[in-house]
């Protein structure tokens, strides 16, 4: 926060400022300090003082002499807001959580400072776990103030998190079904609807209300260079589910023809899949410390060709960057399935199934489909050894459904569907991951409100990377969610041989699935409704000869040849990125 201006001592905050500009930190925070101390006891502007002199103490990254002084000026002016709202965050900074949260806590205030206070308390609850106080918290600064978009996302997100259904609830005075849905965020709509102008509604006022539209730094006409110059720009080149992915897909590229940069966003985890993604490209560069503009700027000056952003409009993503049009091409792949109409953003890498062509003019950017699969996969993913159902505390003689999708993706109608699959097939459970206490509660009391004993339901805890693709094994059918579908977990279920159920509808995310049932040929476990999708469910768990003949298409073979051709993928995922760069593909196909 800027340096607070009153009229009590204008004149000291301009000597202030034409000090800093010229001399330093050092002369303006003597100034201050030396105006304090002629002060007597309760002049006007002490407060104001004592703030700005914290901000000065924290230009000069002395962090404990900027929270003594954020400190006084509460202690002067107990309701001065903007001290408390700052002190909470260097205490944040500090690692010192609980003691920020108790100083917003604490903090009194006006309605408009106290929303400040309510969604820093809120946003720092949600990201050390504790959901439900975030999502309370959030209610309350609506309840206060409802024309508030990024509260609205976050607070609609958290309630998906926690199962907390209807998710779209009117409880808010102000906040239609209508304003309510409009606000949810990219992340959060695609697990609400399959209407594809609604995600793409979504995700424009995101960014409209995230980033600002700049000048292009890109040459015009582009470059000519020997090789084709590929960027990647991503924050999850770490352990996650992206680089899990791709990281194949980075170490086969054809270097006759491409120089494959990578822009890391992502903190280093120590984790052996980010060593390997980095070993992976020809040039790697962090840029996780560095401003929009200065990362764009590198990008800029090693003249990529074609810029892909792996995150879109997902958690950690550098929308910003692709603003400044640092790359004469720019699209964005895998992170976000769905629409990213960002203007500087040239095509979204698809398949023709997970868009077809009747959705196409719906999306932006423009669809480019990668012929066959959408989806790159890893012939060197690491799995556990075999293990028993008791080990994973599974019945031996029961029919285990599972699901491994995180729960802010199951909605309140799919787990209704759920709940009769098991009325319907009696001998059976449902094997859940444990994502959160509170949606772990929640789905429990639906279940019993459903008639279902709550015992039915097993939920499996966090496990590394080999263990978890050694346990999906252990499943007999995975039931997957809509309208967002599983989309690596799908992948890994069927490397594992785990049958898998899905229900397709109109946008990318309620496809993925689809296109990959139908890359093995097991095409029966696509359904076009929920309906369809029940009775499925049930015939496949009660009639044994059926699902043996369903679980044939699940082998390594068919996994080898579609899913898992990574080499095939490679060279169709080259031809695309030629098609971007209006070079003749020589693809064999």
């Amino acid at each position: 926060m800027t340096p607070l201006h009153t009229t009590q001592f204008r004149d000291i905050v301009t000597a202030a400022e034409a000090i800093g500009s010229g001399l330093g930190l050092t002369e303006t925070i003597a100034l201050y300090t030396g105006w304090i101390a002629a002060q007597a006891p309760g002049s006007p502007g002490m407060h104001a003082a004592w703030f700005n002199l914290a901000t000065e103490y924290g230009q000069a990254e002395d962090p404990q002499a900027a929270m003594l002084a954020y400190r006084t000026a509460l202690a002067i002016h107990p309701g001065f807001a903007p001290a408390a709202i700052n002190l909470g965050l260097l205490l944040e900074r500090q690692g010192q959580p609980e003691a920020a949260l108790q100083v917003w806590g604490n903090a009194l205030q006006p309605d408009d400072s106290r929303i400040a206070l309510l969604n820093q308390q809120a946003r720092l609850l949600e990201q050390t776990g504790e959901l439900a106080q975030a999502a309370e918290l959030l209610r309350i600064s609506l309840l206060t103030r409802h024309d508030q978009p990024d509260a609205v996302q976050h607070w609609l997100h958290l309630r998906q998190k926690m199962c907390q259904w209807p998710i779209l609830s009117e409880s808010i005075p102000g906040l239609s079904h209508h304003d309510l849905l409009g606000q949810s965020g990219p992340l959060a709509a695609l697990a609400l609807t399959d209407d594809v102008p609604t995600q793409r509604a979504v995700a424009a006022g995101f960014i409209a209300r995230k980033t600002q539209p700049k000048s292009a730094l890109a040459h015009p006409g582009g470059y000519r260079h020997d090789r084709i110059r590929v960027g990647y720009l991503s924050s999850d080149f770490c352990s996650h589910a992206m680089s899990y992915l791709i990281a194949e897909l980075f170490e086969r590229h054809d270097r006759d023809q491409f120089e494959i940069h990578g822009y890391c966003a992502s903190p280093d985890d120590g984790s052996p899949i980010r060593a390997r993604v980095i070993a992976a490209f020809d040039h790697f560069t962090s840029v996780r410390t560095l401003s929009d503009e200065a990362a764009a700027h590198r990008i800029r000056n090693d003249e990529i060709d074609i810029l892909i952003d792996l995150n879109g409009l997902t958690s950690g993503g550098r929308l910003q960057i692709l603003r400044f049009k640092p790359a004469p091409i720019q699209a964005t792949y895998l992170g976000f399935i769905g629409p990213v109409p960002l203007p500087e953003l040239d095509y979204m890498l698809c398949d023709d199934f997970v868009v077809p062509p009747e959705f196409a003019a719906a999306y932006h950017p423009t669809p480019l489909p990668i012929q066959g699969l959408y989806q790159a996969n890893d012939s060197k993913r690491a799995i556990g050894p075999p293990m028993s159902r008791a080990a994973a505390g599974l019945p031996e003689d029961r029919f285990v459904f599972c699901c491994f999708s995180n729960h802010y993706k199951i909605t309140d109608t799919l787990f209704a569907g759920w709940m009769d699959i098991l009325h319907g097939a009696p001998n059976s459970v449902l094997w859940l991951v444990d994502d959160n206490i509170w949606s772990r509660q929640n789905l429990r009391l639906r279940a019993l409100a459903a008639g279902i004993d709550p015992a039915r339901l097993l939920f499996a805890g966090r496990t590394d990377p080999a263990s978890y693709m050694a346990r999906l094994a252990l499943a007999d059918l995975f039931l997957d969610t809509f309208p967002y579908n599983a989309g690596t977990i799908a992948s890994d279920a069927i490397r594992m041989g785990l049958p898998l159920l899905t229900l397709a509808g109109r946008s990318f995310a309620s496809r993925m699935a689809a296109r990959m049932l139908h890359a093995i040929g097991a095409e029966h476990g696509v359904t076009a409704s929920l309906q369809d999708y029940v009775s499925t469910a049930v015939a496949l768990a009660t009639n044994p000869v059926q699902y043996a003949a369903y679980r044939t298409r699940f082998t390594g073979t068919a996994w080898k040849e579609s899913l898992g051709d990574i080499a095939g993928f490679t060279r169709h995922f080259e031809a695309a990125l030629l098609r971007m760069a209006g070079v003749r593909s020589t693809e064999i196909v």
